[in-house]
């Protein structure tokens, strides 16, 4: 999966000269779905288009804060020729998702961003529908995203399972090795410390 995401001022969708869609300041998200993309491959798009950090803070500091962070809009718009190959100068689309198969997934996708975020702010397009999007970027700040390829083979993906979990244990292991170490090396306390004392190991572990 694809998708071009910039930073607006405002957009808009028109079709067939009426206005169908619109928002002020926040994000327009172009999404191209092939065909081998899956519900991981829409979990992982919609977790980066809503926490992308492309906003300033407060205090103006740059890439800071996600649309979320800001509670600003969402303009999506399916464009299946994302998954554009070239063959010689002639586009090919066979990469994409057959008609029939993306619009529901594309709604599912439309839904699982309403659901993370506040549905009044997540607005599209008009699905397989001839539109003229208008962007007025601001920046320019334009980021492109692909979801990560995702094994398919039952024995690859079992093998990376195991991996993250020894990869997990380790982590585990060498947390509490290091715990047994900065013990072993903290100065033995008297019967009679005070609750001061403890306060500090406390404190310790928590760092």
């Amino acid at each position: 999966m694809r998708a071009i995401i910039q930073r607006v001022t405002k957009a808009s969708v028109t079709v067939g000269g009426e206005q169908v869609s619109s928002i002020g300041r926040g994000i327009c998200v172009l999404l191209g779905i092939s065909a081998d993309d899956t519900q991981r491959d829409a979990e992982y798009i919609v977790r980066k288009i809503l926490n992308l950090r492309l906003f300033e803070d407060e205090s103006g500091r740059a890439w800071a804060k996600s649309v979320m962070d800001r509670e600003l809009e969402v303009l999506c718009v399916s464009q299946f020729t994302l998954q554009c190959i070239l063959k010689g100068n002639k586009p090919d689309f066979h990469a994409a998702m057959p008609a029939e198969l993306a619009q529901p997934f594309y709604n599912s996708i439309l839904e699982s961003m309403r659901s993370a975020y506040r549905p009044e702010l997540i607005k599209d397009g008009k699905f397989g529908a001839s539109m003229q999007v208008n962007i007025q970027n601001d920046g320019p700040v334009t980021v492109e995203l692909t979801s990560p390829a995702a094994p398919t083979d039952p024995k690859q993906l079992s093998k990376l399972e195991k991996q993250q979990l020894r990869k997990e244990k380790t982590r585990s292991k060498g947390s509490s090795e290091s715990g047994r170490e900065k013990s072993s090396l903290r100065p033995r306390q008297d019967a009679g410390a005070s609750s001061g004392a403890e306060g500090d190991v406390s404190s310790d572990r928590e760092s």
